[in-house]
């Protein structure tokens, strides 16, 4: 689940901000950085899940690709695991 701080830098990746707490009302914005609004805020939390679970699943996806790319130069489980893998 995503947490505040997450939010904050996918909504403004470059900063502008300063965040005490975990809610829309403790973002304060600093002058040259364009507020967003807390209904913006609040979408993004599902934003962020959605980026993290789709990242995890192309780590996993590369991970048996590179796993049996391994095994296909034959390399067996015990050789995977010896190499940290």
């Amino acid at each position: 689940m995503a947490i505040a701080s997450e939010v904050l830098a996918f909504l403004r990746p470059n900063g502008g901000y300063v965040q005490v707490g975990q809610t829309y009302e403790g973002i304060t914005f600093e002058p040259q950085c364009e507020p967003f609004t807390k209904t913006e805020y609040e979408a993004a939390f599902d934003l962020v899940d959605t980026a993290k679970a789709q990242a995890e699943a192309e780590a996993i996806t590369k991970r048996t690709a590179a796993l049996a790319k391994l095994q296909a130069l034959g390399l067996d489980e015990d050789d995977l695991k010896a190499l940290g893998l």
